[in-house]
């Protein structure tokens, strides 16, 4: 690892997922490193391991898989295994972060954690419309586009960037990026009682989608481009 290394790439799908590798394809031959989870860890919000040990495994010169969190990822890459990147960029996520998800999300707490260290940091989701697949190609299509701009766009101190892309389909408008405000609406808060307790079972596209809010305009058809801050 140099110290001319421009970019970390992490996420919370795990090292094998298909929107870590659509996001190092996008940035070419600008150099990376990757530090991702060995496992998906959706949904653990900005949760850290604390109190055992973190087990790294090399998969190539440019790519370590951790035992643990996005958070972990980010704070033992900074601290050790590349503390000289310029950017955090954090994704794809294989489904949508928008408004009150970026509590939950382990893809959102790895740009959070990075801009608590002061560096810049993009989130970067995919939004999925119900159990219809996602073609990556257009995914790394929109993400650049988005990228492109706010790789040169300054971020005040404590903020970072978080992108959801729509659910493209061909034939459809092409997406425009938006910038806009988070939601704070609630998701539906819909449980299935079974025999071993309650499931969650609310349909993520039958959120309140509030006007000029980032539900709205990711649901709309643009990338939605939110500046989070601390």
């Amino acid at each position: 690892m140099t110290p001319t290394t421009p970019f970390l790439l992490t996420n919370d799908d795990g090292i094998d997922a298909p929107g870590l590798a659509t996001l190092a394809e996008i940035l070419g031959s600008r150099p990376w490193i990757q530090v991702a989870p060995q496992t998906e860890q959706s949904g653990c919000g900005h949760r850290v391991t604390v109190g055992q040990a973190l087990a790294v495994e090399p998969r190539s010169a440019q790519a370590y898989g951790v035992a643990g969190t996005p958070a972990d990822c980010v704070r033992l890459a900074l601290s050790h295994l590349c503390p000289s990147v310029a950017w955090v960029l954090s994704g794809i996520n294989a489904g949508g972060n928008l408004g009150i998800d970026t509590y939950l999300s382990g893809t959102v707490a790895a740009a959070r954690e990075a801009t608590f260290h002061g560096l810049p940091a993009i989130a970067l989701s995919q939004y999925r419309k119900g159990s219809q697949p996602l073609i990556w190609a257009n995914t790394g299509q929109w993400a650049a586009k988005a990228l492109a701009v706010l790789l040169q766009e300054p971020l005040p101190p404590k903020t970072f960037w978080n992108v959801n892309l729509p659910h493209w389909q061909p034939g459809e408008p092409e997406p425009q990026l938006v910038f806009c405000q988070p939601s704070s609406d609630p998701l539906p808060l819909v449980y299935a009682a079974t025999p071993q307790g309650y499931v969650y079972g609310g349909r993520y596209g039958d959120r309140i989608q509030s006007p000029h809010t980032d539900v709205a305009v990711c649901f709309g058809g643009n990338i939605a481009i939110t500046q989070l801050t601390l």
